[in-house]
This record gives structure tokens, sequence and C-alpha cells, in this order.
């Protein structure tokens, strides 16, 4: 028999090359006035946009554009929810990476709440219940990475010593359409690339190993991996059209699961490594998913060692690896290895690269604790959450 799984609401899904083209017949749906909130500069960029904005004209759209730059912070939003409220947009169009749309999920939020996103950050402030309304939000993400165009939550940040990373978080902020056109991440970066496409697979990993894992998000998880292993090391090396929509699905499916299931404690580490240094998100994820399955491994085995998700890394051993192992052991040890060639591979950086020290590692340790490790297959101690940093440094 099935256990049985409670699926939380996704947008609709257009996905495939050239897709973008459908997003003005999408958004005319919700009327003429449209907040577009991007990316600082790699849309303008593309070869899309042109045409993009032909359509939009064509359809009789007008639109006023956003910018963001770098990790959108909570005063970023409530300056742009202040300067657009009276506008009174039909729809919220962000076309970006992750941080653009969680800017853009944000503010859809906002503009008709007219309060500070300050009010809603889980964990800090009043955290009042959100009731909405939002104006409709369209995703149209242009890197493979977050999946955020499938999730209701909109990350923020505030850096510095008494910086944050939290979450503006409900269903209501979910997309009503996701567009994922693989074409977009033509112009995508090579670092972009190698420290997205590692979220990915991180959040397709952590996802399956979930305690809240079920197996619908099984099914996916093991679907989206498959793509990111076919599909990560040659758009990093060539960003051909077919290693595109491998990653671009991969991103997806790592959104819808992580939505569905939480995650781990590489993403517990990402909250405060963000918050207290300029680390990229995607960097943090991909420079620690090694370390940090390692450390699961090792601790489940020592400490739980009946802990079915030792059989589901074996499994993700198998399927990254594409091979299967006389043992699970063996298949684990495959996995380890694979994930640190790929660390190595992809050139993900060293935490010390971006000032973290011996001295900051208790103070990252002890704000490790958010949401997404209240789902981690084992519950670490704060020596074994300081070894994954360590093995990083």
């Amino acid at each position: 028999m099935t256990d049985g799984f409670s699926i939380s609401r996704l947008p609709r899904i257009e996905f495939g090359c050239g897709v973008v083209r459908v997003l003005p017949d999408v958004a005319v749906q919700y009327g003429r006035r449209l907040l577009l909130v991007t990316g600082d500069q790699s849309l303008l960029d593309s070869e899309a946009w042109p045409r993009l904005r032909s359509a939009l004209e064509t359809k009789g759209l007008a639109f006023e554009q956003v910018k963001i730059s770098g990790e959108p912070s909570p005063r970023r939003i409530d300056d742009i929810v202040r300067a657009y409220a009276k506008d009174a947009f039909d729809v919220v169009v962000g076309i970006g990476g992750g941080s653009a749309l969680d800017a853009a999920k944000a503010i859809a939020g906002l503009l008709k709440v007219q309060r500070s996103v300050m009010d809603y950050l889980e964990g800090v402030g009043p955290e009042l219940p959100y009731d909405g309304p939002a104006v409709p939000f369209i995703a149209a993400p242009t890197t493979a990475g977050t999946g955020s165009e499938a999730t209701k939550n909109a990350v923020l940040s505030t850096q510095g010593d008494g910086g944050f990373k939290k979450s503006f978080r409900h269903e209501t902020l979910v997309a009503q359409y996701a567009v994922v056109d693989p074409d977009l991440l033509a112009t995508c970066p090579v670092d972009v690339i190698a420290a997205n496409g590692m979220d990915a697979l991180t959040q397709l990993i952590e996802s399956y190993v979930s305690i809240r894992a079920n197996v619908f998000t099984d099914a996916l998880c093991i679907s989206g991996m498959r793509a990111a292993r076919d599909g990560l090391l040659p758009l990093y090396q060539h960003n051909h059209a077919a290693a595109r929509e491998k990653m671009a699905y991969a991103s997806l499916i790592s959104g819808i699961c992580l939505a569905q299931t939480g995650l781990a404690s590489v993403h517990g580490l990402a909250s405060p490594l963000g918050a207290f240094y300029p680390i990229p998100h995607g960097v943090v994820c991909g420079t620690l998913v090694a370390a940090a399955t390692r450390v699961n491994i090792k601790t489940m085995l020592m400490r739980d060692p009946d802990n079915q998700s030792l059989t589901k890394y074996a499994r993700v051993g198998e399927v990254l690896c594409q091979k299967r192992h006389s043992s699970p052991q063996l298949a684990r040890a495959a996995l380890l290895q694979l994930l640190s060639n790929w660390t190595e591979h992809l050139h993900l950086p060293r935490l010390s690269e971006f000032g973290l020290t011996n001295h900051g590692l208790d103070r990252v340790v002890a704000h490790s604790r958010g949401s997404s490790m209240k789902t981690t297959p084992i519950v670490l101690t704060d020596e074994e959450i300081k070894s994954v940093l360590e093995a990083r440094l």
C-alpha cells in the first residue's frame, strides 16, 4: 500500500524551447497593466528581449520595468511596493534568476496589501498572518537552480553582522503560470551555471531524503536527478540546447519537490551564510553538498543505522553514477566521490574566499536551525554541523 500524501498548489507550467513566446498571451488574461521585474541586465542583453517586448506591445500591454541587482532585501521590496502601489497593476511578471523571481513574488504579494514585508517574514518581526490579496504573478526563469517559479516562498536577505535571510511564504504567492523556456539559459555565465546547477541538484537530493518525502515527490526527484546528471556538466562545458533543456527541467522539478517536502542541512546553513557573508546562494549549496552528504551518511551509520535515508542515498548514488553497485555501502561511497568530483570540476569556491574563518563558525551554526533543518533525515549536533563548514573552509 502507498502511504497517503498531500501536494500543495503548483503553478500551471508551460515548458519548452521558445515557449516564452506565449508569455504575452498569458499575461493579457489578467489585464493590460503589467509590472515587469527582471535581473539587472541579462534579459535586456538576450536575443529574446526585442521579440518579447514587441509582442507585449502588440498585445496592448503597458508595462513598467523594475530591475533587481543581487539578492533582494526587505528594504528594496518595500521601496518598490511604495513606488508602484497606486498604479493598479493587473499582473506581475518576473523574468530572471531566483533573486528576480523572489522579488517579483514578494512585490505581487504586497502591492494590494501595502504593508512592509517585514511584517510577514518568518523568524523576524511580528510574523503577522498573510491574507492577501496578491496580484497575479507569472514566473519565467532565466537560470537553472532555485526552482523559485514553482514555490510559495520569496527569500529576502539583509547582509552584515545583524543580517538575516528569511522567507515571505504563503500559497497565495505561488505563480499562476511558470513559463520555463530553456532557451533563456543561453546567455547564462558559466559560474552561475555551476553554482545554480549544483543548487538544483542539492534541492533534489535533500527533497528525496527529507522526512516529508513521499512516493509522488520521490518519483519526481529521481527524474530531476537524472536530468541534472545528464545536463549539468555539458551545460557548463558547452551550453548546448539539449543540456539547457535538461537543466531547466531539473531546476523546475527541484522547486516542485522542495515546496512539498522541505530541505535539509545545506539550506539550513545557506541562510546564515548568505546573511553574514557575501556568498551567493547557489555557491553555498554547490560548495557544501558533498560535505553535508558525507556528514549525514556518517552520522546515520553511527547513530541511526536503520534510517531509510541510508537506502535512499544509495539509490541516489546509483542514479547519478548510472551503475548498479554490489552493496549500499559502495553506492553511497560512489555518490560521495561523484559529488566531490563535481564540486572541484565546477570550481565551486571555498567559504574562506568570502571571509568565513574558524572564528565565525559558531555563529553560523547557531543561526542554522531554521525551517530547512526541520526536515533533515537526521538531526545533527552543533559539532556535526560545524564539521560540514570546516570541510569547505
